[in-house]
């Protein structure tokens, strides 16, 4: 079989390196050699260098532009406030761990800002060295503007890509799938086809976040990004419950005719291209399009939840509680999805708890996301505390004259550091015998070109294609030591240099290579899988507690009814929203620099939230003071409310054994199978057992579900 060529590793960064040639050596021959200005040429050399080199801004070239288009007035005021506080080392120390620390840790907005973080920190330092010049602000700002308007174009025009599916089309395919699939389970054979169920399961996980492309996860604090990573949770859960029924529908017809059409509804209102049938903006109610089928869906599952059991056999009784769940999920799924597609103004008729935030205002939801990262424990803080202070070192050192062109030494730190000890000093060594290779073949080129500018201005696209092509390939310290060639070309051009250029260049990646791997011992996070780790850990800790608190008031009757609510909430409520956080966090944390294979998959944290939700969903479900008739709200009988409680136990215990299993600094052994083939509690059919009964049990059996997708190997349980 031939050897494609290029090989497809290739393929995405020499296409970026393309944009990047382009744009830096237009913007930097057009000021230098047309206009004569070596200022503004730097400034639009390096915006390009910063945006499109440095930086990993996800997305197609389209995102990407629209990305730094809205960048723009930051990466001005970056250079405006870094040229006038680099006149004296003391502001330039203290702008560089303000500055430094803002632009780390505004990555707790998304994956786009935790992209660009390193380009905005490069755009800051450039004029945070000499010369000393606020008076040359004009010519930076212009340079700056004409490299970034540049890129813009070249993201925006250059070699488009396919886009891939946004998570709000891939949202929209799974409640389309799940209205085929309600509709089949609502017709004979009342089963759903192999074809049907396998499309199903493609649709649930292709909504996990390692699924989707870093740009279209819904990670960001905004009401609409959290509508939609709930809208995402809702149609798992909608589409693992529909695969569960089976057998003759009997009073579930009309449950599973109104799924169909609300999950219809909500496939429509989400699908881009199609739009939405309703307004944007009208949350689900009565009205028209998909209020109506809101409306149906939750008379229909008052009218089930409301029947009496009477004669019914319990595989009757077992079938509604299942469609009960589906239902719920089925409603939730369509207010989740109006919200994140008319944002704050549809959430008039969403009620508090589920969807706490629908009334919250955007500032107040970024204080939230801000206050729940400053801390310690978080990555996002830790990795901004460290670039802050390995910075502002530098920059000190740089002030006291002892390191000449400090500015690469800051560049080195920034670009040196990564996400544990061990990997740092691995990087810098490679970086340090890169560089060094590099140094020397600049040496060699400076001694033999010398003064001749014009080889320079010739070489120098051509080197910038190479190193931006095979760099992030071929690992860090390919990128280092090409990247030093490329900088003595672009000093050349600027001024008379020589070989002693090399030996500076090689000085200032060692210095800022000890400073980052030295101040990163001080705050080092492990990347953002492990604080996940422990936040979900908290979350199934929790969702135990709350599992045998229920447990125990439904088998208690109506005695014991809301002896969970509220205040026994909190506490969970509390754990699912610092669970989503460090989910958020974890799907922004950008890929490793160089990359050449995407983060394994692990655990399925999606179903982890899943059963958090799913917790606290059933649990204020079964312990609301009922508004149905009295044969629903009966009390247990002996026999029922015993099974029930050591259901509820089990389950919690499964719970605290996943749990273990992801805490990273936890001891628990690997998790085993977690339901026992011959322990026949949940089929169980206790003599008498109300509807309330089965109600129970199925919701305890899909959090069993839901475990046990947590941690199925990739292509296991949905």
């Amino acid at each position: 079989m031939p050897r494609r060529w290029p090989p497809a590793a290739y393929a995405a960064p020499g296409v970026r390196a393309v944009r990047v040639a382009l744009v830096g050596a237009a913007g930097f021959y057009l000021f230098l050699y047309g206009f004569g200005s070596p200022v503004a040429a730097t400034y639009a050399l390096f915006s390009a260098v910063a945006l499109a080199g440095l930086s990993r801004i996800p997305g197609t070239g389209p995102q990407r532009a629209a990305t730094v288009l809205r960048l723009v007035p930051v990466c001005l005021l970056l250079v405006v406030v870094g040229t006038f506080l680099s006149v004296r080392t003391w502001s330039a120390v203290a702008g560089m761990l303000v500055i430094g620390f803002a632009l780390a840790f505004a990555a707790v907005g998304g994956p786009r800002p935790a992209g660009a973080g390193p380009g905005l920190q490069l755009l800051y330092i450039l004029p945070s060295f000499p010369p000393y010049d606020p008076h040359s602000l004009g010519a930076r700002l212009i340079g700056t503007t004409a490299g970034l308007a540049l890129l813009v174009l070249a993201e925006r025009y250059l070699f488009p890509e396919p886009a891939p599916p946004s998570y709000r089309e891939l949202a929209a395919r799974a409640a389309g799938t799940a209205a085929h699939c309600a509709r089949e389970l609502a017709a004979p054979p009342y089963a759903l086809s192999p074809d049907s169920d396998g499309r199903a399961r493609a649709a649930g996980t292709g909504l996990r976040s390692l699924k989707v492309p870093e740009a279209d996860r819904p990670a960001g604090p905004g009401v609409r990004d959290r509508a939609l990573t709930h809208t995402g949770l809702a149609a798992r859960t909608l589409l693992s419950r529909l695969s569960a029924l089976h057998g003759p529908p009997d009073g579930t017809g009309e449950v599973l005719r109104g799924v169909a059409r609300l999950a219809e509804h909500t496939a429509d209102e989400l699908a881009p291209r199609t739009g939405p049938r309703t307004a944007p903006g009208k949350a689900p109610g009565p009205g028209s399009g998909s209020g109506d089928a809101y409306g149906e869906l939750a008379r229909a599952r008052a009218r089930l939840a409301a029947a009496p059991a009477g004669p019914a056999a319990p595989a009757v009784l077992r079938r509604d509680a299942a469609a009960l769940e589906v239902a719920d999920a089925a409603l939730t799924m369509a207010t989740a999805a109006s919200l994140a597609v008319g944002g704050r103004t549809a959430a008039d008729r969403v009620l508090p708890g589920r969807f706490w935030y629908a009334r919250t205002p955007a500032p107040l939801l970024w204080w939230h996301r801000i206050r729940g990262h400053a801390g310690r424990r978080s990555v996002f803080f830790q990795n901004a505390v460290r670039i802050a202070l390995a910075l502002a070192a530098a920059r000190l050192i740089a002030g006291l004259d002892t390191l000449p062109h400090g500015f690469w030494a800051m560049l080195a730190t920034l670009s040196l550091t990564r996400t544990t000890v061990g990997e740092t000093w691995g990087t810098i060594r490679v970086a340090l015998v890169g560089t060094f290779a590099g140094a020397l073949l600049t040496a060699a080129v400076l001694t033999v070109v010398g003064p001749h500018t014009a080889v320079y201005a010739v070489i120098l696209p051509v080197w910038m294609l190479f190193a931006f092509t095979v760099g992030p390939v071929r690992g860090v310290g390919w990128a280092q030591g090409l990247f030093t060639v490329l900088v003595a070309m672009v000093f050349a051009q600027l001024a008379p240099a020589t070989w002693r250029l090399a030996g500076v260049r090689m000085l200032d990646v060692l210095i800022g290579s000890l400073i980052g791997g030295a101040f990163g011992l001080l705050a080092w996070p492990r990347g953002a899988h492990d604080e996940l780790g422990r936040a979900v850990a908290g979350l199934l800790r929790r969702a135990a507690e709350t599992v045998v608190a229920t447990s125990a008031s439904v088998a208690a009757g109506p005695v014991g009814e809301g002896a969970v609510a509220g205040r026994g909430y909190r506490s969970l409520r509390h754990a699912l929203i610092l669970a989503e956080s460090a989910y958020a966090q974890f799907q922004s944390e950008p890929a490793r620099f160089g990359a050449a294979v995407p983060r394994p998959a692990g655990p399925d944290w999606q179903a982890a939230l899943m059963a958090g939700h799913h917790t606290l969903w059933g649990a204020d479900r079964l312990t609301a003071p009922p508004a149905a008739p009295a044969p629903f709200a009966a009390a247990l009988g002996p026999e029922p409310a015993e099974g029930l409680t050591g259901l509820g136990d089990r389950v919690a215990g499964r719970m605290l054994l996943v749990s273990a299993h992801l805490d990273p600094g936890g001891d628990g052994p690997p998790v085993p199978a977690l339901r026992d083939p011959a322990y026949r509690g949940f089929a169980a059919e206790p003599p008498g057992a109300p509807r309330r009964y089965y109600a129970a049990v199925s919701w305890l059996d899909s959090l069993m579900t839901d475990l046990e997708r947590v941690t199925a190997p990739e292509g296991g349980t949905r």
